[in-house]
């Protein structure tokens, strides 16, 4: 049985009403225009990004195929969340069906998920390529990335499967109101007229595997500890080099997700719930390919020559 069929047989038709980002604006109209060029930005840059790391040769390599990976998935988010919010501003409505609200949460889940080991895959390459130089080209080959970046797409599916259908079979209010502009696990389960604390310290806990364990094991035990010992003040400055891009961009998802997932609901307000949600679905898959294109010369470098190449056939 498909999860569309699932939350249809297991949850009433009363629709629900995503509240979203215009209700309270007083300049909904221009808010809208932003948020499309923040997302044709996102869209353009991303796509970009691909198509120069799978043209250019030089980028053929499990960081640059990570990088593209984490690319595609910013591309997905942003378009599940953002293209129904633009949508429903254009027609006027604010509603959403269960099945659609059910299949947003599972993909937003998805990706989420499946970005979290993405990062921490690409924390375990960094490692590799700073702990374990010399047997980096003989450990790390194509079979290797195709199986990892699998792995990831697996288990972010599995955390969709596993907490999708249990969201959606609780009881809610007469009120369905979701104080968000995406159907989010923690926004939908705010709405729930039973007692949600075991659930929601089973998610704590599997963020807290999904999330700090693998990174921080990784990044301090690992990395970290190897720069230190390193005698060369060279050889620290271009390790701390290899790492601050990475880094940036797992300060930016990880602070989000730590905020939404794991910090108790005394802390949440729907007003502080939807900004971090902006930052995290909307201006991150913007600054994820500034991150890693303007701070990288081998990706300024193919865009480069990807330009004067274009220049030259119209010439």
């Amino acid at each position: 049985m498909d999860i569309t069929t699932w939350i249809t047989n297991h949850t009433e038709w009363a629709d629900f009403i995503l509240v979203g980002l215009f209700r309270k604006s007083q300049h909904s109209a221009l808010l809208c225009v932003v948020i499309f060029l923040v997302f044709l930005v996102a869209l353009s840059g991303n796509s970009v990004l691909i198509i120069l790391i799978h043209s250019s040769a030089k980028l053929h390599s499990l960081m640059y195929f990570f990088i593209s990976q984490l690319s595609f998935m910013d591309m997905m988010s942003i378009s599940i969340t953002v293209t129904k919010m633009l949508l429903n501003q254009v027609l006027g409505e604010s509603t959403i069906s269960v099945p659609e609200c059910g299949i947003q949460m599972f993909l937003y889940l998805t990706l989420v998920g499946s970005e979290f080991f993405l990062l921490a895959a690409m924390a375990y390459d960094h490692y590799m390529v700073i702990c374990h130089p010399l047997h980096y080209p003989v450990l790390i080959n194509h079979r290797l990335c195709l199986l990892l970046a699998s792995g990831c797409w697996f288990l972010g599916s599995v955390d969709g499967f596993m907490l999708t259908p249990v969201t959606m079979t609780y009881p809610f209010y007469r009120s369905r109101e979701i104080q968000h502009f995406v159907c989010e696990v923690p926004a939908v389960m705010k709405l729930s007229c039973s007692d949600t604390s075991l659930y929601e310290t089973l998610m704590y806990l599997c963020c807290v595997q999904m999330l700090l364990i693998p990174v921080t094991v990784i990044y301090y035990s690992f990395i970290f500890l190897t720069i230190h010992r390193m005698n060369s003040a060279e050889g620290r400055r271009k390790a701390l080099a290899t790492l601050s891009s990475h880094m940036m961009v797992v300060t930016l998802f990880y602070g989000a997700a730590v905020y939404t997932y794991m910090l108790p609901s005394s802390y949440h307000t729907p007003q502080k719930d939807m900004m971090v949600s902006v930052f995290h679905t909307i201006l991150t898959p913007v600054l994820n390919p500034l991150i890693y294109s303007f701070r990288n010369k081998d990706v300024t470098g193919a865009l480069r020559k990807m330009l004067s190449v274009e220049s030259f056939r119209k010439q």
